[in-house]
C-alpha cells in the first residue's frame, strides 16, 4: 500500500476501504468485509464522507451549511504513523500503541478527513487511525420490513455501530503492517464519538477488539425498539424521527399518499417485502429530504444482539456491564455555551459579525445547568459506579482552557469558555477546527495552548501505552490518579496561566441539579424553571423518570407537560 508524508510529519495512508459499499441491496445491512485484493493500493486521498447535511462543525466545509453531501460508498479509514522505514517496522513487543479515533457530530454529521492524526502519531510515537461510519437514517434505522429474512445482526438497526466494529476488526487484522500493536488498541472519540465508544464498551461483538477507551464529552442515551420504529402517536410511542415516521413522510412527499392517515393505510396494505423494496429504492436525496435537516440524533438501539437490551446508562454502571478495559471519561467546563452561542434565541448577531447576548443571566444560567447535567451523566455517575467494581482503572478529567481572543469587543473567553469540542485540537496537536474555529487560536494564546496540548497528548499516549495516564509519556506531568471516592478524583486540564494541571474533587448528580433548579431565584417565571427541569428529564430519563419529575416539581409544572422527544438532541433552554 502506498502512502504519503503526513501533514505534520510521519506518514499517512488515506482513504483505505474497509468494507464493501453499503448501497443497493447492502443498504441497511451490516457492513461486509472486503474480499482480499491483489496488487498495490494507492492510499493518497481521503474517501468520500458518508451522506449528511454539510456543517462547519466537523463536517464538509466546501459547500454552504445544509447542503446534502457525501456518498453511500463511504466506509474508509486513514492511518497515520511516525516516520518508520519499511525495513524498520517494529515487531512483536516493540510494536506501537494504536489509537482509533471516532469523530463526533451527533451521529448525523462528521468525516474522518477533518481530523489529522499525523502530529499525535509523530510526537507520541503511536499509530493513529480515523474512520468513517454511516450517519443519520442510513446509520441507525430499525423497521420490521428490513428485518424480514435477516439474521439478528443485520436486523439490529445499529448499522453505524456495526461499521465501527468492522473497522476495529480491520485494524486488528492489518495494523501490524504499519508498525502497530493489534493487542494494544485504544478507542477514543468526542461527543457522538465518545458516545459510540461507550456503546462499543457494552457490545458482545467487541470483546477482545480493543484494550483501552477514552470518551470525551460522550453521552449515555439509547433507544428502545419501539422508539426506533413506532409512530409517534402509537400506544407505545416512537420517536418523531422513527423509521415509521420516515416512511410516512416519504409516502407523502412522493405523492403515494395525500396525508398522514392515507400513508398509514398504504403501509397497512403492503407486505414487508414491498415496504423494504420501497425503502431501498429511494434515493439518498429523497431519504434525507424526508428526514429533515439538523433535527435528530439517531440513538443507538437496544437490540439485544449488537448492543444489550438494557439501557446504555444502566449497562455502563453494572458490575459486569462493560468490557474490563481501562477507561478515561471527561467533559469540558462550559460544554453547553457553544450551542447557546449559535442559537438566535440567546445571541443576536449585529451585521453578521458582532455577537451580543440577549439575556446574559439566562444564557450563563442555562448553560451552567446543562453542563452540570452533562458531567453528571457522562462522567461522575458512571465513574462513581465503575470505580467501586474496578478500582484503579477509571480516570476522569475536566478541560478548562478559555483563553480565546476578544474579537471586536466580544468577550469570547466568557461567552464560550471551555466549550464543547474545544479540547479536540489539544489532543491532536494542531489547531485546525474548521474555518470558524480558526479564529480561536492566535499568537497571543499560542504559548499556553501549545504547552497544554503537549501535556494532553502525553497523557493520552501514555494511557494508550499502559492503561494509565500517570505522569504522561515523558514522566514530567502532574500525576493523574484514578477515580477514588473521597479523594481528588479528576484532573483539571488548563494552561499554566489558568492554574495549570491539577487533581480536584467535585461531583455533579442529577439530584443536585434538580434541587438547585427548584431553589434558583434567578428564574423569572414558572415556564423558564419548568423548561430547565424538562431538559434534565430528557437528558436523564432513566434516573429522573416522569413521575419523579412531577413529584419533585410538586405540581409546579402541571401546566407545562413533559415533551417526549426521544431521538432528538435535548434543547438547551
Amino acid at each position: 500500500m502506498i502512502g504519503a508524508p503526513g501533514r505534520h510529519g510521519g506518514y499517512a495512508w488515506l482513504g483505505i476501504p474497509y468494507a464493501d459499499p453499503p448501497e443497493g441491496a447492502l443498504r441497511w445491512r451490516a457492513p461486509r468485509a472486503l474480499a482480499p485484493r491483489s496488487g498495490t493500493h494507492k492510499a493518497l486521498s481521503f474517501g468520500s464522507p458518508c451522506p449528511q447535511f454539510a456543517n462547519f462543525l466537523g463536517g464538509d466545509e466546501s459547500v454552504p451549511p445544509g447542503t446534502l453531501v457525501g456518498d453511500e460508498n463511504c466506509l474508509f479509514l486513514n492511518v497515520y504513523s511516525p516516520a518508520l522505514a519499511p525495513d524498520q517496522l517494529p515487531s512483536r513487543q516493540r510494536r506501537l500503541p494504536v489509537m482509533l479515533w471516532i469523530y463526533g457530530g451527533g451521529n448525523t454529521i462528521g468525516t474522518s478527513s477533518f481530523y489529522d492524526g499525523s502530529a499525535l502519531a509523530t510526537r507520541e510515537n503511536v499509530i493513529v487511525a480515523t474512520v468513517n461510519y454511516r450517519l443519520g437514517p442510513l446509520g441507525w434505522l430499525r423497521h420490521a420490513a428490513l428485518r424480514k429474512g435477516s439474521d439478528p445482526i443485520d436486523a439490529s438497526g445499529n448499522f453505524g455501530t456495526l461499521d465501527l466494529i468492522l473497522a476495529l476488526e480491520w485494524v486488528r487484522t492489518n495494523i501490524a503492517s504499519f508498525g502497530g500493536d493489534p493487542d494494544n488498541i485504544t478507542l477514543f472519540g468526542e461527543s457522538a464519538g465518545g458516545w459510540n465508544v461507550l456503546s462499543l464498551l457494552t457490545s458482545p461483538l467487541t470483546r477482545g477488539l480493543f484494550h483501552r477507551a477514552i470518551s470525551q464529552s460522550g453521552v449515555t442515551w439509547s433507544a428502545t425498539p419501539a422508539e426506533a420504529e413506532n409512530f409517534w402517536d402509537a400506544s407505545e410511542p416512537g420517536s418523531r424521527q422513527s423509521s415509521g415516521e420516515l416512511l410516512l413522510k416519504l409516502l407523502q412527499s412522493d405523492g403515494t399518499a395525500v396525508d398522514r392517515e392515507a400513508a398509514k393505510q398504504t403501509l397497512a396494505r403492503w407486505s414487508k417485502s414491498e415496504t423494504a423494496q420501497y425503502l431501498r429504492g429511494k434515493s439518498v436525496e429523497e431519504i434525507y429530504t424526508a428526514y429533515g435537516k439538523f433535527k435528530s440524533i439517531p440513538l443507538v438501539f437496544r437490540d439485544g444482539t449488537v448492543l444489550p437490551s438494557a439501557p446504555l446508562a444502566q449497562q455502563l454502571e453494572a458490575p459486569n456491564g462493560i468490557h474490563p478495559v481501562p477507561l478515561i471519561l471527561g467533559t469540558n467546563r462550559n460544554e453547553e455555551r457553544i450551542f447557546l452561542f449559535l442559537d438566535p434565541e440567546y445571541v443576536r448577531w449585529w451585521f453578521w459579525y458582532y455577537p451580543k447576548l440577549r439575556d446574559p443571566q439566562r444564557y450563563y444560567r442555562n448553560a451552567a445547568y446543562m453542563t452540570r447535567i452533562w458531567k453528571a451523566i457522562a462522567v461522575d455517575e458512571v465513574a462513581h459506579s465503575l470505580a467501586r467494581h474496578r478500582p484503579g482503572s477509571v480516570f476522569a478529567y475536566r478541560f478548562d482552557w478559555d483563553e480565546e481572543p476578544r474579537i471586536s469587543g466580544a468577550d469570547l473567553p466568557e461567552m464560550l469558555g471551555a466549550s464543547h469540542g474545544f479540547e479536540i485540537p489539544f489532543v491532536f496537536g494542531h489547531w485546525y477546527m474548521g474555518s470558524e474555529g480558526a479564529q480561536l487560536f492566535t499568537p497571543e494564546n499560542a504559548e499556553g495552548r501549545e504547552a497544554l496540548s503537549a501535556t494532553m497528548m502525553s497523557y493520552w499516549a501514555e494511557f494508550a501505552r499502559n492503561g494509565d495516564p500517570a505522569r504522561g509519556s515523558r514522566g514530567d506531568a502532574i500525576r493523574w490518579t484514578a477515580w477514588e471516592p473521597g479523594a481528588d478524583h479528576f484532573a483539571i486540564l488548563d494552561t499554566p496561566a489558568g492554574g495549570g494541571v491539577s487533581m480536584a474533587r467535585s461531583t455533579q448528580s442529577i439530584a443536585s441539579v434538580v434541587s438547585d433548579i427548584l431553589a434558583d431565584s434567578s428564574f423569572d417565571d414558572t415556564r423558564e424553571r419548568c423548561h430547565a427541569l424538562n431538559v434534565v428529564w430528557r437528558w436523564a430519563r432513566l434516573k429522573f423518570p416522569a413521575d419523579a419529575y412531577r413529584s419533585i416539581a410538586d405540581g409546579l409544572c402541571s401546566d407545562f407537560p413533559l415533551q417526549p422527544t426521544p431521538g432528538t438532541r435535548p434543547p438547551s433552554d
